[in-house]
């Protein structure tokens, strides 16, 4: 897989006008312009640089997997370093917007540099992209408009701070944007947790607890079709719980069947579930329910 460790090379690599910056690039379409078009395809490749892009497309469709969507004007993309991309011709069009690109070591000594390993959207596939309403595209865009008049200003000792500033505050709507779409979308939070628990269900009820042991969050977010980060931010806006809790909270539903069945020994229930140590089963049990798997079942056996 190719790895491009510049932006320049990265850019060159797409076909797209060198940076004014040799760590940033702003390409932003005003009035009638279009943004520059990259290559058609590519397979998969890596760089070491930031992205953000926000896309109107003109002409031709994009499908972005699960749902339609409330807002249709702007769909704002965030990709972060050492993210795979890989795309064909059946995505590319003329397209208005603006594009953002900037290598991570641009932040350096930033605080920035530290608040934007907290942002998950870096994390989100192009299916679950930022999708804005009007008036929140004219607040991105307005900062989008700042950060290039300081790029094509001739840079002096505060350009770069009052970029990253813009940048920060940049992301830091995005963070409340999300938030809402989020709030909005209760009816495909509720669908998530659903198919959560359905995959949850045929995984247990295949065999595959037993056979593999407990699936990982990953495994069950690819299954979904749905990126790890945006599951989990999802159903934690929702629900108030993680992905990591709602697997525990089934498949500690399941111990509570499988423990009133005669016979069988707290150890041998905790392999059933795949779980490799016993003990651990039993304290995540008792966390959860407040007494241990035995307790739990001397108290309803006697029931």
């Amino acid at each position: 897989m190719q790895h491009f460790k510049t932006l320049s090379s990265y850019l060159d690599y797409l076909g797209l006008p060198g940076p004014e910056h040799p760590m940033l690039s702003v390409f932003n379409s005003k009035d009638d312009g279009y943004l520059p078009c990259p290559r058609e395809s590519s397979p998969p490749i890596t760089n070491d640089c930031y992205s953000i892009s926000l896309k109107k497309y003109v002409e031709g469709k994009l499908s972005y997997g699960r749902t339609k969507y409330d807002f249709t004007n702007g769909a704002l993309i965030f990709i972060a370093p050492r993210q795979v991309l890989q795309w064909d011709e059946s995505v590319v069009f003329e397209q208005k917007g603006f594009s953002i690109n900037f290598h991570e070591d641009f932040l350096k000594g930033t605080e920035l540099a530290q608040h934007i390993k907290k942002y998950g959207f870096f994390s989100y596939s192009v299916n679950e992209a930022l999708h804005l309403s009007p008036k929140e595209e004219k607040q991105i865009e307005s900062i989008v408009e700042n950060i290039e008049i300081e790029y094509q200003n001739n840079q002096d000792a505060f350009s770069k701070e009052i970029i990253i500033s813009q940048l920060d505050t940049l992301l830091k709507y995005a963070n409340r944007f999300y938030e809402r779409q989020f709030l909005n979308r209760k009816e495909i939070s509720n669908n998530l947790l659903e198919q959560f628990n359905q995959h949850l269900m045929e995984y247990i009820e295949s065999g595959q607890l037993q056979e593999k042991g407990i699936p990982s969050i990953e495994q069950i977010s690819d299954t979904m079709s749905i990126s790890q980060r945006y599951l989990s931010d999802t159903l934690k806006k929702e629900t108030g719980k993680t992905t990591t809790e709602h697997l525990h909270l089934r498949l500690i539903d399941e111990a509570k069947n499988i423990l009133l069945q005669p016979n069988k020994t707290v150890s041998e229930v905790a392999y059933e579930l795949g779980f490799e140590y016993p003990a651990y089963f039993s304290r995540l049990f008792k966390k959860k329910e407040g007494i241990s798997p035995s307790e739990y079942r001397d108290k309803y056996k006697l029931n």
